[in-house]
């Protein structure tokens, strides 16, 4: 399929090289243009100058930027260059509101906007090992199946525009609170005088074992964290979530905790730690 993608941060730059080595034809745009000339000369691709040059005559336009004003801006460039039946699919975490927003800017195009944020991190994007959840049109999310299938292990259809983003403000959630669940484990067993990786063979194979345990556990016990999903990003996260949770009426007394817990790790000079860092804080 004749593809653009545009954003070609930590995430993209490895999700459009598995576009590519699964054989679509694959034109990428990127604010710096000189990382665009790159995975271009890398991966036998075609870098454009502009949103509207690179997504020329593409049946699949992916994208994967940094906020909702971002994916604003990307869209609405896109929209006037692309043919009627076009798939927009956005690969960004941003807010369940202006996925509905771009999907009635889509249709009113012929087009379609499919919201498909993604979880599983730098690493599962390297790997093509990213699970999606997506929202939109039933239709065009089966068409667009096969073309995001190169950098996914699981694709999952959640409903109408913006139900993805809101699956994904779930995982968030999970997430923030399983961090803070580990640094709290990890700081009490260094105050309790055990060896911290003796503790994760001991619980890791029981009731306590995640995914952020066996990944970010011997991380948080060596104090390293810089790497990984920066705590600047998480917080972006949170703030979706809490203003969904204002809209809808949930209560999330413990993410709205976990989120000022992050907020003193910025003020700490975390910004770009990794989201494991909520264990530097107990250890001041």
């Amino acid at each position: 399929m004749k593809t653009a993608f545009i954003g070609l941060g930590v995430m993209g730059f490895p999700m459009a090289r598995h576009l590519a080595r699964a054989g679509h034809q694959v034109t990428v745009f990127n604010r710096s243009l000189e990382k665009a000339e790159r995975w271009a000369e890398t991966h036998q691709g075609r870098a454009a100058r502009t949103i509207a040059e690179a997504v020329a005559d593409c049946e699949l336009v992916a994208l994967c930027v940094g906020n909702d004003d971002d994916v604003r801006q990307v869209v609405g460039e896109a929209l006037p260059a692309l043919s009627p039946g076009a798939i927009v699919v956005d690969h960004t975490t941003a807010s369940a509101k202006l996925a509905r927003e771009m999907a009635e800017a889509a249709a009113a195009r012929g087009c379609f906007f499919v919201d498909a944020p993604v979880s599983g991190g730098q690493a599962g994007a390297e790997n093509g090992q990213l699970a999606i959840m997506v929202g939109g049109d039933a239709a065009a999310v089966e068409r667009a199946r096969p073309v995001i299938e190169a950098y996914a292990k699981a694709i999952q259809h959640m409903g109408g525009p913006g139900a993805g983003q809101l699956t994904k403000m779930a995982n968030q959630i999970c997430i923030a609170g399983v961090v803070q669940g580990l640094a709290e484990a990890m700081h009490f067993s260094r105050q309790a005088g055990l060896d911290p990786a003796l503790v994760y063979e001991a619980i890791s194979k029981g009731a306590a074992q995640s995914w952020q345990m066996d990944n970010r556990w011997k991380t948080m016990a060596e104090r390293k964290f810089d790497f990984g999903f920066a705590v600047d990003w998480m917080r972006k996260d949170l703030g979706l979530v809490l203003d969904e949770a204002r809209s809808n009426g949930a209560r999330l007394e413990l993410t709205a905790l976990v989120d000022q817990f992050y907020a003193e790790v910025q003020a700490m000079g975390g910004r770009r730690w990794d989201t494991s860092s909520l264990a530097a804080r107990l250890d001041r």
